[in-house]
């Protein structure tokens, strides 16, 4: 299949431990790769729910009894189980990466290497594009959605030469958005705009709001001893989806030994540290370079 190809995608199976006759929910399904392999592991009575809100993710979606499609963000994870009559799953797994096919169709806008529309909506059935957060956003909201979720070194100059150049200049396609911010484009250009991309995109989908908005109802969903699996690909991912697994919240908590921060345990992690791409799949998919997994397992049920 081209559509995609799963990252650590032995390890993430390993990770979850299925269980033949068990329930299993895939947050972003996507090409179904990691799908495949768990219905592979799944008995006759066992269960998949497959979430995806891009319509183009529902041609992959196998002839199965077993597989349930949900057309919808996996920010409603609890609320579409239960329209389902499924109010406990034995594991629960993410790719948070962005489909290679998703990056490959130019009309998606996803991808610095196409003349295509400035859109990046996973959801085409959303409204905000990319195109109308440069359009729309004030200097202060260019600069913070920049230094947050890209890292840009420079976001300060980028938002404001936006805020200038949007005036008579037009960015509604990639070609005409590289264009404008070309001037102050800084280091490796293509490093650059993938940052810049990144944080266009991340902003369009509310990609951490909905990220915590998932956590949030996981161990709610999750029964005693079930797992969950979150693949990121960014560091900004991964400090949320760590943050939550070590101690059920976002917060960063300072490293104090004269300081003790009381802490309910819901989640034992099952690896330490998170795991990452051997040199065979290296080589194989360099999409999983920067692939992080991480495992824990439900201790209570809140």
């Amino acid at each position: 299949m081209n559509y995609h190809i799963p990252v650590l995608y032995n390890e993430t199976l390993d990770g979850l431990a299925i269980k033949p006759d068990g329930v299993y929910v895939d947050a972003t399904f996507g090409g179904g790769g990691h799908s495949k392999g768990i219905l592979e592991r799944l008995g006759a009575k066992g269960k998949l729910i497959a979430f995806d809100q891009d319509a183009d993710a529902e041609k992959n979606v196998p002839a199965d009894t077993r597989v349930i499609f949900v057309p919808q963000n996996f920010r409603h994870l609890q609320r579409m189980l239960r329209l389902h009559k499924i109010t406990e799953v034995d594991g629960v797994l993410a790719d948070l990466g962005v489909s290679s096919h998703q990056f490959d169709e130019a009309d998606r806008g996803f991808s610095t290497r196409f003349s295509g529309p400035m859109d990046m909506r996973m959801d085409r059935r959303q409204g905000v594009t990319a195109a109308d957060i440069i359009r729309g956003y004030s200097e202060q909201q260019l600069h913070k959605l920049f230094e947050k979720y890209g890292e840009v070194t420079n976001s300060i100059t980028l938002a404001k030469h936006i805020v200038h150049q949007r005036k008579h200049l037009q960015s509604e396609t990639i070609e005409q958005f590289k264009a404008m911010i070309s001037p102050v484009v800084k280091g490796n250009p293509n490093k650059y705009l993938a940052q810049v991309f990144q944080a266009l995109r991340i902003e369009v989908n509310d990609e951490m709001g909905a990220l915590k908005d998932m956590l949030r109802q996981v161990a709610a969903v999750l029964k005693p001893g079930g797992r969950v699996a979150i693949i990121t690909f960014h560091s900004i991912e991964d400090r949320v989806v760590k943050n939550f697994f070590r101690q059920g919240s976002f917060d960063e908590i300072p490293d104090n030994p004269f300081m003790s921060v009381a802490k309910e345990e819901v989640f034992k992690l099952i690896n330490k540290k998170p795991v990452t791409a051997g040199e065979d799949e290296l080589k194989r998919n360099t999409r999983s370079r920067s692939a992080k997994l991480r495992v824990a397992e439900l201790i209570i049920n809140n």
